[in-house]
C-alpha cells in the first residue's frame, strides 16, 4: 500500500462524523478530499434555537475551508455525490465529475421519515437545515402575525395552536422553545391577543416523551414541559394532516382534530438516496431505516476501502443499535481515521466501540435533564451543563463566543433577536372554524 503521504482519502459529507475524520486525517499528512453539499458546517443540536429566532445560523455554522485550512493536504469541494464506481474506486457528482479514492468515508446523515406520507412534507416543517429552521422559524413567527390581523375568535385560535409531532430530543426542546417563546418573549408585544394564551401542543406516539431515555428522566422532561404550558399527548397516532388541521387517533382508538396551521415534524428518520444507491453497489443489507448495516471495523463486508459512519451506519454493540447522534459520529470519525493510518502503516486493525459519555435534552429556560450514565439529574444543574457542552462542541472560537453572548443575553432579558421573517410569505390559508 503507498505511504501516508500518497493516499487518497475522499470524505462525503462534512457533519461530525466527516468533519472529525478529516481534521484527523489532515494533520496525519494524507490526501484528503471532503466533498459536501455545502460548504459549512452545522451544529445541528442547536438548529432549534435558529428556528426560535435564539441564534442567528452563522451563529452555528462555520465554513468548512476556514475550519481545515491549516491542513495543507486537505481539500474541500462543493458537489453532491449520486453514486460511488467501486470497481474504478472513485465517486460520482451530479454533475459527473469523478474524484478517485484509495479510501472512502461516507458520512452523509439521514433526512425525516413520513411513513409514506409524503404529502405532508408540503404542510409540516421540519428540522434537518438551515433552510428548514429559517422556514420553521418563517411559519411561527407568521402564525402570530396572521393571528394579530385575525378579528374572529375561534379563527384565531388556529393560528395560535401549534402541534409539534415527535417527542424526542428535537421535538421535546424545539415545543419548550416555542412555549418560552410564546410565554415570555413576545409577551405584551400583540394588542389582539395576550400571547401566553396561544397553545403548544406535543404528540407523541409512544408512551412517553424521550423514549430512549430513562423512564424517571422522561417523566421529569414531561413536568418540565407541561410547567412551561406545553399540553403533552403520548399515545397519540397522527392519521392526516392537511393546511389546516392535524386528525389524530388517541389510545381509545377515537379520532380527535385539531384546529391548527402550524405543524411541526419530529417523528421518524430514514437514511438519504445515496444510502440506498451504496447499498446496491456494496451488495450490502440495510435495516429498516435505510442504514447500511457494517462490521465491527464499520466497513460493509467485502470492502476493505470503504467506511460507513454516523447516522448513515447501523452498527451494533452489546445487542443494540448504536443511536444517531453526533457523539458517535464524532468518535467513529476519529476511529475511522486511526484506522485508514493502521492500515497505510500495516498495523493490525481494530474493532470500533463507542464509549457513551451519556445524553441530555434542553426543555427550557433553567430545566433540562441529563443521563451520564452514572449519574442522573435534571433541572438548573443539568441545564447549565446541557449549556456548557454544546458551547464547548461548537466549532470555531468566535461561535462559541457569539453564542455565549447571546445566550446570557437571552437570559437576562428574556429577548430573542433573531426574529425577522424572510423568505417566501406563506400562501393564503383557508378560514376553517376549531
Amino acid at each position: 500500500m503507498s505511504d501516508a503521504a500518497g493516499h487518497r482519502v475522499v470524505i462525503v459529507g462534512g457533519g461530525f462524523g466527516g468533519l472529525y475524520a478529516a481534521r484527523q486525517l489532515g494533520r496525519a499528512g494524507m490526501a484528503v478530499t471532503l466533498i459536501d453539499r455545502r460548504n459549512f458546517h452545522l451544529f445541528q443540536p442547536l438548529l432549534y434555537q435558529v428556528a426560535t429566532g435564539g441564534l442567528s445560523p452563522g451563529d452555528i455554522s462555520a465554513p468548512l475551508r476556514s475550519i481545515l485550512k491549516d491542513d495543507r493536504n486537505t481539500r474541500v469541494l462543493v458537489g453532491d455525490v449520486v453514486d460511488v464506481d467501486v470497481a474504478q474506486r472513485a465517486v460520482i457528482l451530479h454533475d459527473d465529475r469523478r474524484v478517485a479514492y484509495d479510501s472512502l468515508i461516507v458520512a452523509v446523515g439521514m433526512r425525516y421519515h413520513y411513513f409514506g406520507h409524503e404529502d405532508w412534507v408540503q404542510v409540516t416543517g421540519s428540522l434537518k437545515t438551515v433552510e428548514d429552521a429559517l422556514d420553521i422559524r418563517r411559519r411561527i413567527f407568521s402564525a402570530f402575525e396572521s393571528a394579530e390581523a385575525e378579528v374572529d375568535a375561534g379563527l384565531r385560535a388556529a393560528w395560535l395552536r401549534f402541534v409539534m409531532i415527535g417527542a424526542g430530543p428535537t421535538g421535546v426542546e424545539l415545543a419548550g422553545a416555542i412555549a418560552e417563546l410564546k410565554g415570555s418573549t413576545l409577551r405584551g408585544e400583540f394588542r389582539g391577543f395576550d400571547s401566553p394564551d396561544a397553545e403548544v401542543i406535543l404528540l407523541e406516539g409512544s408512551a412517553r416523551v424521550l423514549p430512549p431515555y430513562p423512564e424517571v428522566l422522561s417523566q421529569r422532561a414531561r413536568t418540565s414541559l407541561e410547567k412551561l404550558g406545553v399540553q403533552v399527548r403520548t399515545g397519540a397516532m397522527v392519521r392526516r394532516i392537511d393546511a389546516g388541521s392535524v386528525v389524530i387517533e388517541t389510545t381509545g382508538g377515537l379520532e380527535e382534530t385539531i384546529p391548527t396551521h402550524t405543524v411541526l415534524w419530529a417523528a421518524g428518520m430514514k437514511t438519504t438516496p445515496l444510502a440506498d444507491q451504496l447499498a446496491q453497489r456494496l451488495g450490502v443489507e440495510q435495516d429498516r431505516q435505510g442504514r447500511l448495516i457494517v462490521d465491527p471495523q464499520l466497513q460493509p463486508p467485502g470492502h476493505p476501502d470503504v467506511y460507513i459512519i454516523g447516522d448513515m451506519a447501523h452498527r451494533s454493540q452489546d445487542g443494540v443499535a448504536l443511536p444517531g447522534i453526533a457523539p458517535v459520529a464524532m468518535q467513529q470519525g476519529q476511529y475511522v481515521a486511526r484506522e485508514i493510518g493502521r492500515r497505510v502503516l500495516g498495523s493490525g486493525t481494530q474493532p470500533f466501540r463507542y464509549v457513551d459519555k451519556g445524553q441530555m435534552a434542553v426543555i427550557g429556560r433553567n430545566a433540562a435533564v441529563c443521563d451520564l450514565k452514572h449519574v442522573r439529574f435534571g433541572g438548573w444543574l443539568a441545564w447549565v451543563t446541557w449549556l456548557l457542552v454544546h458551547i464547548a462542541y461548537l466549532i470555531g472560537y468566535d461561535n462559541r463566543l457569539r453564542v455565549l453572548a447571546e445566550w446570557a443575553w437571552s437570559y437576562f432579558t428574556r429577548k430573542r433577536g433573531a426574529r425577522l421573517i424572510t423568505g417566501e410569505p406563506p400562501p393564503q390559508q383557508p378560514r376553517i372554524l376549531p
